[in-house]
């Protein structure tokens, strides 16, 4: 069964976002827990922890279908000591507010050498920052996005997904993320049919597809292979509609959180409804 969905607002509360998530007629549902611009956000209190526990239990969704989102700001490969040791501090925070929420899932970006370490110092870095976070944690997994390759951003192939991964000291709290407009735009070509397979055999083979625990679904603004990263509304951008067709109907991406991440979110009922209606096509 897929699970599709949006990542959702939680203006007036978290306890809110199950109820955005319905409303748009959501299987599934990302959110921020605070703000996804600052180190540190305001305490989530008890009653609304179990208010947001309530409303995900009233609308269907489990933990398996919510996948929480960490803050920009973080960096946990930064070369800069002061900004790792704010990072750290702020992606354990992220993980305790999982761990309130009943959550099971947080996803983020690796991090970035910002031409100050090597590629490979940075990726050791960030896998020490998250054994670090694991061992001051309990339930709640740790979920590795790729990114487009914009800049000094790691996380954009398969190998270095798969290098902080084999660091990770327990295993059954790694997982990954993929984007499909950061994929698109980091060049794996998802639009050809062929390369549609190649990629996902390729993710077998070097990550493992035990590990996939989520998709971000976005179509991509950009051309193939531009390390842009620019989403765009579902089937409006340069993916073409063949692969979204081609996802929905692959069973891989069964019983796992399909999250929106389109720029227009008046669309998201829309698209929701669409890819559901590509079932079987």
């Amino acid at each position: 069964m897929k699970y599709i969905g949006a990542h959702v607002s939680t203006l007036g509360g978290v306890s809110n976002a199950p109820l955005e998530a319905a409303a748009i007629g959501a299987k599934a549902f990302a959110l921020f827990t605070g703000s996804s611009s600052r180190w540190t956000s305001k305490e989530i209190s008890d009653i609304e922890a179990e208010q947001f526990k309530n409303n995900c239990k009233v609308n269907g969704y489990t933990p398996e279908v919510i996948l929480l989102h960490d803050n920009f700001l973080i960096n946990l490969g930064s070369p800069d000591s002061q900004k790792l040791n704010l990072s750290r501090k702020s992606f354990l925070d992220e993980m305790r507010r999982c761990e309130q929420l009943g959550l099971i899932m947080l996803n983020f970006h690796p991090g970035s050498h910002l031409n100050a370490i090597e590629p490979d110092d940075c990726l050791k870095r960030i896998a020490e920052s998250i054994n670090l976070t694991l061992d001051k944690t309990k339930g709640v997994c740790a979920v590795l996005e790729n990114v487009a390759g914009q800049g000094t951003n790691l996380g954009y192939n398969f190998e270095q997904l798969a290098y902080i991964i084999n660091l990770i000291d327990d295993k059954t709290r790694i997982g990954v993320c993929i984007d499909t407009c950061h994929a698109f735009s980091a060049g794996f070509n998802l639009a050809d049919g062929e390369g549609y397979n190649r990629t996902w055999s390729d993710f077998d083979t070097i990550i493992g597809k035990h590990y996939l625990k989520a998709l971000h679904l976005n179509d991509s603004k950009k051309p193939f292979n531009s390390r842009i990263d620019r989403h765009e509304s579902i089937g409006q951008g340069t993916l073409g509609n063949e692969f979204f067709k081609r996802l929905i109907n692959d069973n891989r991406f069964d019983n796992i959180p399909i999250i929106l991440e389109t720029p227009d979110e008046l669309k998201w009922p829309e698209e929701i409804k669409w890819l559901y209606s590509l079932q079987n096509k």
